[in-house]
């Protein structure tokens, strides 16, 4: 018999939630917390850990929250991830460390993500210690991008002993955690207080260059940098190749939560970014993106918003806490359905 089910996760009021774009989850008190860690079984070998891309040391974490030396098991998770604040937020736990989780085999598994949460929550409401960095060996390195995979190197390498600097273009750092995921899933200050953390280990950060255009790769090598990282997102949309896709009011994902996350159009006219929204939204795909844009939209004032996709419900890529909160939040589905066709008025919109 189990001795303590998986603990809930505390989360704003659905209709509450969707007027505004502070955080959704609350995150665990230190009670839950420490009864959630109670289940952890400290296996001999931790599969866990092998569902982990990069490898975090789970059972050792999770045991000195057992111990409540909460600061302590933040130190731990940083020995493999720079980022575990964020991590513990939007990474998805469930297809990875949950799902190799041995209590899953009878229960439900121990909720490592939001352990970790709650862990690197705690480190910062009590100011993250840069850890002791090995000598430098006077060696420079760039990285192109400032989004996760940037930042994780950067840290990685600086504690290594290297001097990093980050080529970033756009004006803030943190790539698709910044223009990509709203605030109420990561709240700026989260990762602002990440960035912070990664500086302070001797990162430097750039913003608006551009390189390749600003700088070209040969002229890093000129300056003295050894290596050149070059971390700079997923790139392009894809559009599905239908009618009407160029008409008004129709937008890629990454352009209009850029738009809202990044140039603040929620807070408009306080930054001039404008945004048009309609009565009636559909949003074609149903991966974390297409969930992310569907909620922002419901937030931004939209009366009917859709998910429109073209698979089942299982089939779903979006993990599954984002299809429940979207779901709480007023957003409709439109399962097995793939559009065709965009019909536009004789001004040319949507």
């Amino acid at each position: 018999m189990e001795k303590a089910p998986r603990q809930p996760m505390p989360s704003q009021d659905p209709v509450e939630r969707s007027r505004n774009f502070q955080e959704v989850a609350l995150g665990y008190d230190e009670e839950t917390a420490l009864l959630e860690a109670s289940r952890c079984l400290n296996c001999k070998k931790p599969l866990c850990v092998s569902g982990c891309p990069v490898e975090v040391p789970i059972p050792e974490f999770i045991s000195l929250l057992k111990e409540k030396k909460y600061v302590e098991a933040a130190r731990k998770i940083k020995e493999k991830n720079n980022l575990p604040a964020i991590c513990g937020r939007v990474c998805p736990q469930e297809s990875q460390c949950e799902a190799k989780c041995v209590l899953k085999k009878k229960f439900s598994s121990v909720a490592i993500g939001r352990l970790e949460r709650f862990a690197a929550d705690y480190e910062i409401s009590k100011g993250a210690e840069k850890p002791e960095l090995s000598p430098r060996i006077g060696k420079k390195v760039a990285v192109v991008g400032a989004g996760p995979s940037g930042l994780t190197v950067a840290g990685d390498l600086a504690r290594l002993g290297y001097d990093v600097e980050i080529f970033e273009a756009l004006h803030a750092p943190g790539g698709v955690l910044k223009y990509g995921i709203p605030p109420f899933r990561l709240p700026r200050k989260v990762l602002n207080a990440e960035i912070g953390y990664v500086e302070s280990l001797g990162v430097k950060i750039r913003v608006d260059v551009v390189v390749g255009k600003s700088i070209t790769i040969d002229e890093l090598f000129e300056e003295g940098f050894s290596a050149v990282f070059v971390g700079t997102g997923a790139g392009y949309p894809l559009f599905m190749g239908i009618p009407g896709e160029n008409l008004n009011g129709v937008s890629s994902a990454n352009e209009f939560l850029t738009r809202v996350n990044l140039m603040m159009a929620y807070e408009f006219p306080r930054y001039d970014t404008p945004i048009r929204m309609a009565k009636r939204v559909a949003v074609v795909g149903a991966g974390n993106v297409a969930m992310d844009s569907a909620r922002t939209a419901k937030r931004l004032g939209s009366e009917e918003v859709y998910i429109v996709y073209r698979r089942s419900r299982e089939e779903m890529p979006a993990r599954a806490e984002e299809v429940e909160h979207a779901e709480e939040e007023g957003i409709e589905f439109k399962l097995l359905t793939s559009p065709v066709r965009i019909i536009g008025d004789k001004d040319g919109w949507v």
